[in-house]
């Protein structure tokens, strides 16, 4: 193994190689995580809810879910509504709100878009919610900003809130449980 020599306190001391280039990794981490938290949430998507009456479809990446898409990939079912559908749309607008990490960004009477935000890298994604009364149904989107993958972290925020809006008894369960 190759060493260098350095002085200290007087004293020759081997340093190996080894332990210098690890140090200059962890400092590489520790400034690529700072960069990192202050810009790894990207852009806010332009296309979102762009007046069509559907939400943004989903990019090629797995790290998508939403009820109009046709690929088992992305396609989640939508929330189907129980009861009064603007009751249910209320429940599930102050849900919302009262999740972690989440910044509303437009809340309208059929349309909201919030965005959850990683407390450790700051990450961000994109929910579009969309109220269709007449077909008691609620249409869903959840997508990341950057990145290839999610861990399936939008699937599951998306089913923990239909979960939690079924056991209050706004929605149905979903019909693949």
């Amino acid at each position: 193994m190759r060493v260098s020599k350095s002085r200290i306190g007087g004293r020759r001391v081997l340093v190996p190689l080894l332990v210098r280039v690890l140090a200059r990794a962890c400092l590489l981490v520790l400034v690529a995580g700072s960069l990192c938290t202050s810009g790894c949430g990207g852009r806010m998507p332009a296309a979102l809810a762009d007046g069509s009456g559907r939400l943004a479809p989903c990019p090629a990446s797995p790290n998508c879910v939403s009820s109009e898409a046709t690929d088992a990939l992305h396609a989640i079912p939508a929330y189907r509504i129980r009861g009064d559908p603007g009751a249910a749309w209320a429940a599930l607008a102050t849900h919302v709100r009262a999740l972690a990490g989440v910044e509303v960004v437009t809340a309208e009477a059929d349309y909201l878009h919030a965005v959850f935000t990683t407390r450790l890298m700051r990450y961000r994604d994109d929910v579009e919610l969309r109220l269709d009364a007449v077909s008691g149904v609620i249409d869903l989107r959840s997508a990341s900003r950057v990145g290839y993958g999610d861990m399936g972290v939008n699937r599951e925020r998306m089913e923990s809130i239909r979960a939690a809006l079924v056991a209050d008894g706004f929605f149905e369960a979903s019909p693949d449980r």
